[in-house]
């Protein structure tokens, strides 16, 4: 048994983007090119990120089927429907509901602006939303 993949853990979202970077390699990756890559990313040494991290790391994505080990090979291969699902997950969480958290506990944005595109409201909908889904489940936001 292994747990799950947590995306809220930095060592989770450095091993899934690390994950998605070597997905590209035509005869896949080892545990060993997965943990350098990882140390390049977060900036940590050999010390602070080993081997045997990555290779816990991999054991849950291969839980979660993101990760392949065809046969009996110690290379790993990213099929492009995780591939996909790995990326979509990432971008939700940096792009979207990251930005949408930090600004939820401004009842607005300010001075609006002079012309709102479909995009503005779209979003002031979704704040509003969330701000009620918040409210509703007793969440307050930290000050």
């Amino acid at each position: 048994r292994v747990g799950g993949v947590d995306i809220n853990k930095p060592r989770a979202r450095a091993a899934l983007t690390a994950v998605l970077a070597l997905a590209v390699a035509p005869d896949g990756f080892t545990v060993g090119d997965l943990a350098g890559k990882i140390r390049s990313l977060t900036g940590q040494n050999d010390d602070e990120f080993t081997i045997r991290q990555a290779a816990y790391d991999l054991r849950k994505m291969r839980a979660k089927q993101l990760v392949l080990k065809p046969g009996r090979t110690r290379r790993y291969q990213v099929p492009g429907e995780a591939a996909r699902t790995i990326a979509a997950v990432l971008t939700l969480r940096d792009q979207v509901i990251a930005p949408i958290l930090a600004g939820i506990r401004r009842p607005g944005p300010g001075r609006p602006p002079k012309s709102r595109t479909h995009l503005d409201r779209d979003y002031e909908i979704l704040r509003a939303g969330m701000r009620t889904l918040f409210h509703d489940l007793a969440i307050t936001t930290a000050a």
